[in-house]
């Protein structure tokens, strides 16, 4: 399996979250799965502009020349795309959700009924499933983690896939890598 993590951590070396990460590639890797991982912070990836060029101008293909382009190619490459972010202020990292809003070219801008509900249509035949991996926030409240699985389950949902697992760092990386091997 082609597993794909976005590295959503800001700071290197903070909490030991890229540890667990590095820790649960290998886990992943020893299992005979290929892990890539996209630390956002070293990449130049710019908010959207909201101007919808990647439906209208460049079917797919956001407008803006950066880094965008390459972890979406990433994402439609994986089977499973971990999104893993510390949580900050209740949510993931800003650095994720900008990146996370940089992947609606993937989809098409025309819109179908799923189960009486308006969402996008695909525009490939093949989507990752989704995963979300976070180290919870120091006194955070406990539902912030429940409410950033419920936002990112919707955002799954729109990209043509579903969030099929939820854990945090205080879960063993190793198995946290059978779980996620079993998605």
């Amino acid at each position: 399996m082609n597993i794909c993590i976005l590295n959503g951590n800001p700071q290197a070396g903070a909490n030991g979250f890229d540890d667990y990460l590095k820790q649960l590639a290998g886990a992943l890797e020893s299992r005979g799965h290929k892990t890539e991982e996209i630390v956002l912070r070293d990449l130049e990836i710019r908010s959207c502009q909201g101007c919808f060029g990647c439906w209208l101008k460049t079917p797919g293909e956001c407008v803006l020349a950066d880094d965008g382009a390459q972890v979406c190619r990433a994402a439609l490459r994986s089977d499973l795309l971990i999104l893993a972010s510390p949580l900050i202020m209740g949510f993931v990292s800003a650095r994720l959700k900008i990146c996370l809003d940089r992947l609606i070219p993937i989809i098409h801008p025309y819109i179908t009924l799923v189960r009486g509900e308006c969402h996008h249509r695909a525009r490939y035949e093949r989507y990752p499933q989704i995963a979300l991996l976070t180290a919870p926030e120091e006194n955070g409240a406990p539902e912030d983690l429940e409410i950033t699985a419920a936002i990112l389950a919707r955002t799954a949902l729109n990209m043509k896939s579903r969030l099929a697992l939820v854990k945090t760092t205080e879960d063993d990386a190793k198995e946290v890598a059978d779980e996620l091997v079993r998605v």
